[in-house]
């Protein structure tokens, strides 16, 4: 479930930065409307998985805190992956 979720997160990641890409002029405002649904529906599948995901690997309030924030400050993607990356590896190294 974690693969799934990092996959998501930073889906949703980039189609943050695609909707504020808009604001900047560099895609036109013709995308508005697709761009806005997909980052919508990624946007609610993080949290579910988030909650899903926390609720599993037995994370803190603190932890999920964290992620959640992540998904509202552009480019805080980028470190939610960097800890999910080495989330998985620890878990990787535990198993063997």
């Amino acid at each position: 479930m974690l693969k799934y979720f990092r996959a998501i997160s930073l889906l949703e990641g980039l189609s943050f930065l695609a909707i504020l890409s808009v604001s900047f002029g560099l895609i036109s405002r013709d995308f508005v409307f697709m761009l806005g649904m997909t980052h919508g529906v990624l946007f609610m599948l993080y949290l579910f998985l988030s909650l899903i995901v926390s609720n599993k690997q037995q994370w803190s309030l603190l932890v999920w805190l964290s992620l959640f924030i992540a998904s509202i400050i552009p480019f805080a993607f980028i470190g939610a992956e960097i800890f999910l990356s080495r989330l998985t590896e620890n878990q990787k190294l535990a198993e063997a």
